[in-house]
């Protein structure tokens, strides 16, 4: 095999390893949220230096094969797109972070309302996640589609999320009660943030296996 498939292998994996790393911090973050676990919730931070060194080194590791091998057509799409990905997978990282941040705060008072939508917002956008890297990884079109339609179910949830919020501060007089149904819509939008960063990943796939922008389909129409 040569020097430069290899190296290409181990980029996949250490996007893979990265991949589970996030994976487990947002759900982790969403366990310790229900739960009320503090020790849980600070594990998130930990996980989070991780993340961060590994988008070091992928990034570093796509340069220098760029740099060194000239790749062109799919290997060069492959290499850009796996530092998009990176960045989304960093940001996603970033994102779990912030909703330890809320959760930190919100295990401090009295529930609002007992949590469903949000962890099933967040079991759809893990998989959302896996998916959107398991497509990468195969160079499978179709299964990076599957998270594209999966992006309405989690937009549709959040809004239920917030719409039933708002219900409640309309009712509420307590100041940290409403300060509680502020945090747990910061926590959906941040939810919802995760799994647009998996459709980015999808969109890069379909990308690179078929050299197709589908970002912006209306601009694609118009040319």
């Amino acid at each position: 095999m040569r020097h430069f498939d290899v190296e290409m292998n181990d980029l996949k994996s250490r996007l893979m390893e990265m991949c589970g790393l996030v994976q487990e911090m947002i759900k982790i973050t969403i366990d310790g949220l229900v739960k009320r676990d503090q020790k849980l919730i600070d594990s998130v931070f930990l996980l989070e230096n991780e993340v961060n060194i590994h988008e070091i080194v992928i990034d570093d590791k796509c340069l220098k094969l760029v740099a060194l091998n000239q790749p062109v057509g799919i290997d060069l799409r492959f290499i850009t797109s796996a530092m998009k990905i990176n960045s989304d997978l960093e940001r996603m990282g970033d994102e779990a972070v912030n909703i330890s941040e809320k959760a930190v705060d919100l295990i401090k008072y009295p529930e609002l309302k007992p949590l469903i939508d949000i962890p099933k917002m967040s079991d759809i956008v893990q998989q959302m996640v896996a998916d959107s890297i398991k497509a990468f990884n195969g160079n499978d079109v179709e299964l990076a589609q599957t998270v594209l339609a999966k992006d309405d179910e989690v937009d549709d949830l959040k809004g239920k999320v917030i719409s039933d919020l708002k219900g409640f501060m309309v009712k509420l007089s307590d100041s940290e009660m409403i300060q509680t149904a502020v945090d747990l819509m910061f926590i959906a939008k941040s939810i919802e943030r995760i799994g647009d960063h998996a459709v980015n990943i999808s969109e890069d796939v379909i990308f690179m296996v078929r050299g197709k922008d589908i970002r912006h389909p209306k601009t694609n129409r118009a040319e």
